[in-house]
């Protein structure tokens, strides 16, 4: 067990760090669908591969369910979970595939693309951020028995599925003022009983679109968990054997959250919890839940915000892309000479941003990102920002989101404790409905996917 836990350390980073590239606010750490991190169980043995289960126009072959079956029993044993039966586990992991597998094609389907450039900086990201270089990380994993090919390929998918989710449904949750003015004052009242809470959860999924005698069949279900629960039966085996939910082979495990990042429903049912005990089953438009609360820590309650004075500069951007015929030299060369039209009085900053700017929601503002406090574009914009006066452009500056020209327009010292107060609830109702947004979506996906298995699980 001791020879993996440095590669499951850098495959943990490289979830993380996936994320965080495609531009994923969301601090949650709920396992995505077969992720694939963990090292294929060793063999020498040559095995005749077969068709395991179609997923709309691709296989899954045998051999791909035999490698990932023995990453998942690693993974499970890492965190001491009782072993569901084989075909039970089994089961579970193929349906873990079929999910992600659908995924991956939607994002292909929709144009989703990650070059080899931002493949190999995050590689390098993950590295540094184990205090490794590139090669000492690959010779680990190949001692470990995971080729550094599959392991690009893993980390190329998981960007992949962090985009197209931020697509699909981050960038289509909204939060109204009114929700933000409701949240502040019931979160202010509840200041000092502010806990977090470390959770576990089994989800008994309903498809979409199902019939009233599916949907009894699936309450059954979640009931007979719910019962073998009340008997004693072990909460993270039970999971791994009946959950639907994408840390199904996490034993369940979601970790530590602040209840009021949750649904309302689950946050609801939770504060009645002690530590250890389990909710009643909860009804969503997804399915059945069943969560447990494995402990529960007091945080030192928020006094009334101070005065936080900072410089805030009003700035705009011009944001090109890479393309398959658009190279970065490419993109580097129109973005200088759209600097040059702008110094020559060829072109307004605001009609050539419209033009061309490749980030739809300040290009229809002629470009305008409106005033940023430090930190809140990144370090790339923080530092180019710092360097300009009003008025000036920048010369092309990279970020993890492309190549940019970037303007000062004016700068500002200002109180921002309530905009900033603000920003975080608007961020905590944010996640509280990605979250149920989330769940949703990832059912619809796997619904409409055709899925003919070859063999039997």
């Amino acid at each position: 067990m001791m020879r993996s836990t440095r590669l499951h350390q850098i495959t943990l980073a490289a979830a993380l760090l996936c994320a965080f590239t495609a531009g994923h606010a969301t601090a949650q750490e709920a396992a995505k669908p077969g992720s694939g991190f963990l090292p294929p169980a060793s063999s020498n043995a040559k095995v005749i591969d077969s068709i395991h289960v179609v997923v709309n126009d691709e296989v899954i072959t045998k051999n791909e369910v035999r490698n990932r079956l023995g990453q998942t029993v690693q993974n499970l044993k890492a965190r001491n979970v009782q072993m569901p039966d084989q075909s039970v586990l089994e089961r579970q992991v193929v349906e873990s595939m079929i999910v992600e597998r659908a995924q991956i094609q939607l994002a292909k389907e929709m144009g989703v693309r990650v070059s080899d450039r931002q493949l190999d900086a995050t590689i390098g990201r993950i590295a540094e951020n184990q205090k490794m270089s590139v090669q000492d990380m690959r010779n680990q994993m190949e001692k470990e028995g995971m080729t550094f090919a599959q392991f690009r390929e893993d980390i190329r998918n998981e960007i992949m599925l962090s985009q197209l989710r931020e697509h699909e449904v981050d960038a289509k949750v909204q939060v109204s003022e009114a929700e933000i003015d409701t949240y502040l004052v019931a979160s202010k009242a509840a200041a000092a009983d502010k806990v977090e809470m470390n959770l576990a959860q089994i989800l008994v999924a309903v498809p979409e679109n199902a019939s009233p005698e599916q949907i009894a069949a699936r309450r059954a279900r979640a009931e007979e968990v719910a019962r073998q629960l009340r008997t004693g039966a072990d909460f993270a085996k039970m999971a791994a054997t009946y959950s639907d939910a994408a840390d199904a082979l996490k034993g369940g495990e979601i970790g530590w959250r602040d209840p009021d990042r949750l649904p309302e429903v689950f946050s609801t049912q939770l504060r009645k919890l002690s530590a250890g005990q389990v909710t009643p089953i909860i009804k969503t438009n997804v399915g059945f839940h069943i969560l447990r609360m494995a402990d529960k820590r007091n945080l030192a309650a928020a006094g009334e915000a101070g005065a936080e004075v900072v410089q805030q500069t009003h700035a705009g951007h011009i944001l090109m892309k890479p393309t398959p015929t658009m190279d970065v030299a490419a993109v580097k060369r129109k973005l200088l000479e759209i600097k040059e039209k702008i110094a020559n009085n060829a072109g307004t900053f605001e009609d050539l941003a419209r033009q061309y700017s490749q980030e739809p929601n300040s290009a229809a503002k002629g470009g305008d990102l409106g005033w940023l406090a430090p930190g809140d574009a990144g370090p790339e914009f923080d530092q180019a920002l710092s360097g300009l006066k009003p008025g000036e452009i920048s010369d092309v500056i990279e970020s993890p989101f492309g190549y940019h020209l970037i303007r000062v327009v004016e700068r500002k010292s200002e109180d921002v404790s309530q905009q900033k107060e603000r920003a975080q609830a608007r961020q905590v109702l944010r996640e509280r409905k990605i979250q149920e947004a989330m769940e949703d979506w990832v059912r619809q996906v796997r619904d409409r996917a055709y899925v003919e298995f070859r063999e039997e699980v």
